[in-house]
């Protein structure tokens, strides 16, 4: 379990960096340079990742049950996953779905924890996705509080109903494609079984 909550504590912790320390980057940057920011986030993000899914293999090898949820919440939780690639999708292609969700892959983040809190109920479960619920949600508190995007990273003119229909399709088939065999041949575990 340690090198779980290691792994946790480092990806998110360098993904909170703008939560606790919002100076902390622009000063990293002005001393060391945009590409020596990138490539250190970067290298913790990668190192922080690795750490989770290793921990919570190793977890999921002696698992303590906190709760057994019953069968019909893998069907709800299922029915929450879908919407969760289309926002990851319209995220890096904006249209109308980016513009009513805000930020989409935070929305997508509290969905997919979510809808896996209901499914599952090992410690190493709630550990994973307790703790990226409470990070995606504290986030986005935090956002609602941080001043204004800076010029340029706003998104320019009407949002685009291409992108929609892109990240409806795309984001579909990544759904489609996890349901039926990504899920189990990268986790182990058939969403349905």
């Amino acid at each position: 379990m340690f090198v779980l909550v290691l792994g946790l504590v480092l990806f998110l912790g360098v993904h909170s960096e703008r939560i606790v320390a919002p100076g902390f980057r622009e000063a990293f940057i002005a001393r060391r340079g945009d590409n020596a920011w990138k490539g250190l986030y970067s290298l913790l993000s990668l190192l922080g990742i690795v750490l989770v899914v290793w921990g919570y293999g190793l977890a999921r090898l002696d698992p303590v049950v906190i709760y057994s949820p019953p069968v019909w919440m893998r069907h709800i939780s299922l029915v929450l996953l879908m919407p969760v690639f289309v926002l990851i999708v319209s995220a890096y292609a904006p249209g109308h779905i980016k513009a009513k969700a805000k930020h989409p892959m935070l929305a997508a983040v509290k969905l997919w924890a979510f809808a896996h809190l209901l499914a599952n109920g090992t410690l190493a479960d709630v550990l994973l996705f307790g703790s990226f619920l409470a990070w995606a949600v504290v986030d986005r508190i935090s956002l609602k509080r941080r001043p204004a995007s800076k010029p340029g990273h706003e998104v320019k003119g009407q949002p685009n109903w291409a992108n929609d229909v892109i990240a409806l399709v795309v984001g579909a088939t990544i759904y489609v494609a996890f349901l039926l065999f990504l899920h189990e041949w990268l986790i182990g575990v058939s969403p349905l079984a």
